[in-house]
């Protein structure tokens, strides 16, 4: 039986008249032919051919290419205008490179204008070690040959500089800080002799230069011309640059003028020479002009740092004031220390004790009570003063220095003497009362600036202690006006002789004369302020007692005489509070006093706390110290003698007449 004959093979007649047959009218398809033809897939043999139609695939892609342009487009307007000032700012901060120019910090005079403190150009010497290596120079030995030339320079020993030098895969060691400009020459000169040589050497004998890697990094140093010459007064510099004590530290901001800055373009961490650059200079800071005599001052830091020395003592001070103007002259302590070396300094001997020290004054302080007592009419030089050998006050008994019989003072006497009980006595007629009398000396004390700031605003500077009349216990009531039970400082107790020199007026204490700014303007600095404190009558008698003081036979002060002139002083031995421990230990040994003391011009004031060998009575300890620097101030300062004879005041008195 024949197959049946498959339609889909029997051929296709040939075309005739280049028509194309008749199309066959399709058959239904079914479900399964439907699906096969939309899949994209090749149909079987036996389905029919049908084109796919591209327009879905170009719709997606037409969408991509939307949502690319437009966040393109979102992206440039985002950052042409919306951000374009930020971006801008960060091209220029990569293309723009800001350099500080540092101030020249003002300098710090005397009332001459001797220089105390000055800044210098100054240079870190430094070295690139890798460039030293033998592979560099073709020698082994290269690092210990450029210590050998440069330990004599720099003042360093070979050894450390060999180590230094001899690590060949370094870039950097610093071999010494803030050398001279001269140090730094001298290697430059060393250096360029040996190019010479190196140069002329002939090739088969090559001598390589061995500082080749040695470098100098410039900045400012501040430098102290007087070492440890008023170093309390001026501070110190910290490591970065900074005022870190003293005047350094008050007047940092007028010192330190202000910082310039110069902004140019780089290219590759070059600097563009035909770029624009910004610069805006410093401005130097303001010169600072003293009230201190540079000379006077080497004297007081020498005489009281022999005297600590001598009497093996903790520490001293000496204030030297004008007694017109306020002026302080030299404000010494001992021991010091130098700014330009810290790294030797100790840590006590930093600041300025004769601000920052609290203690008692001592007998010294009796000159305030001395003022009230004559102020207030309670008494006169004459008045006749009956001294016991001791005194019941309160809970105790109160005793003199020395024991004796029955004294007979006139009040000039209970000075010239310094009796405790004498002044106890003169001040209980201060009022009706003790609590009165109390009341009366404080606001004296309070006057004469005791309890009060100096006025100097100095770092550290203490007030001292001084407690309302209403807190002073039994005790304090009578042992305040002799000089224990309160508490000053250095300067504080040289204003109140000061003050007395003065005709009765305070002149707040000053360290500043004036200033010079950058654009060299002088300033005066502002008049200090002043007090009535007592009388010109009372402060001429007090200073006639105080000569009796020194050239009375039987005063404590006759080591502070000066050939030629006249003298008025006190001494002054308190019992000292140890600031360790916060009790009574040791002695303050102190003297004030000024001259001529019938035209006054100066004012000293010396303190030696807890002196341990020979005396600790002031007259002894600080009597001299006094004496040297009185007479050396009067002949710095050209002050004549007056050529007047002293008043003799009576000290004692005979009783029955």
């Amino acid at each position: 039986m024949t197959p049946p004959r498959d339609p889909r093979r029997v051929p296709r007649p040939a075309r005739s008249g280049g028509r194309p047959p008749a199309r066959r009218s399709a058959a239904p398809r079914t479900p399964a032919a439907r699906r096969s033809a939309g899949s994209g897939r090749p149909r079987s043999a036996g389905g029919p051919l049908r084109s796919v139609s591209p327009r879905p695939r170009l719709r997606l892609v037409a969408l991509a290419l939307t949502l690319v342009m437009l966040t393109f487009a979102v992206r440039l307007v985002q950052v042409q205008g919306v951000d374009a000032a930020a971006y801008a700012a960060k091209a220029n901060e990569n293309r723009y490179v800001p350099v500080k120019l540092a101030a020249e910090r003002g300098a710090i005079t005397d009332r001459n204008g001797v220089a105390l403190a000055t800044t210098v150009d100054a240079y870190d010497i430094t070295a690139d070690p890798s460039l030293l290596a033998p592979d560099k120079v073709k020698i082994d030995d290269a690092p210990q040959r450029a210590a050998a030339l440069l330990a004599p320079i720099l003042g360093v020993p070979r050894e450390t500089l060999a180590a230094d030098l001899d690590r060949p895969k370094s870039r950097y060691v610093l071999l010494a800080r803030q050398r001279t400009p001269q140090v730094w020459k001298k290697i430059k000169d060393l250096r360029k002799e040996l190019d010479a040589k190196a140069a002329a050497a002939p090739k088969s004998a090559p001598r390589p230069n061995v500082l080749v890697g040695i470098f100098a990094d410039k900045h400012s140093k501040r430098v102290y011309p007087g070492g440890d010459l008023a170093a309390g007064v001026l501070g110190f510099m910290n490591s970065e640059g900074k005022g870190a004590g003293g005047l350094e530290a008050r007047l940092n901001k007028e010192l330190a003028g202000k910082d310039g800055k110069l902004v140019y373009a780089q290219s590759g961490g070059r600097r563009v020479p035909t770029a624009d650059a910004q610069e805006h200079p410093a401005v130097p800071g303001t010169d600072v002009q003293l009230t201190l005599d540079r000379d006077i001052q080497w004297a007081a830091q020498r005489a009281i740092s022999t005297q600590v020395d001598t009497s093996g003592a903790d520490r001293g001070y000496v204030v030297v004031q004008d007694t017109r103007t306020g002026q302080i002259l030299a404000l010494a302590n001992a021991p010091g220390f130098d700014p330009n070396d810290l790294s030797k300094a100790s840590p006590h001997s930093l600041g300025n004790p004769a601000l920052s020290d609290a203690f008692e004054p001592g007998s010294t302080s009796k000159l305030m009570s001395m003022a009230a007592v004559l102020e207030e009419g309670a008494a006169t030089p004459y008045t006749r003063v009956t001294v016991p050998n001791r005194l019941h006050r309160g809970d105790r008994l109160f005793a003199d220095d020395i024991d004796h019989d029955t004294w007979h003072l006139t009040l000039n006497g209970v000075l010239a003497k310094s009796s405790n009980i004498g002044t106890i006595l003169a001040t209980g007629q201060l009022g009706t009362t003790q609590p009165q009398a109390n009341q009366v000396l404080y606001s004296y004390l309070r006057k004469f600036g005791i309890g009060r700031p100096t006025g100097l605003d100095f770092p550290g500077e203490t007030d001292g202690i001084l407690a309302k009349p209403q807190d002073w216990n039994t005790s304090q009531q009578y042992t305040i006006p002799f000089g224990q039970g309160l508490s000053l400082n250095a300067v504080q107790a040289a204003s109140v002789y000061s003050t007395i020199a003065n005709g009765g007026e305070r002149i707040a204490p000053s360290l500043v004369r004036g200033t010079t700014g950058p654009d060299g303007h002088y300033t005066p600095a502002p008049e200090p302020a002043r007090n009535r404190v007592v009388s010109k009558k009372t402060a001429a008698t007090l200073a006639t007692m105080l000569e009796s003081v020194v050239n009375d036979q039987e005063g404590t002060g006759a080591r502070a005489k000066i050939d030629g002139y006249r003298v008025g002083g006190k001494t002054g031995t308190s019992n000292r509070v140890d600031p360790k421990t916060g009790r009574y230990h040791g002695y303050t040994a102190s003297f004030a006093g000024f001259a001529p003391a019938d035209k006054p011009r100066i004012t000293v004031y010396c303190a030696v706390q807890n002196p341990t060998r020979g005396s600790y009575f002031g007259g002894q300890v600080c009597g001299p110290v006094f004496q040297q620097v009185m007479a050396f101030a009067l002949k710095t300062l050209q002050v004549p003698p007056t050529g007047a004879q002293p008043p003799r005041l009576p000290v004692t008195f005979q009783p029955g007449e």
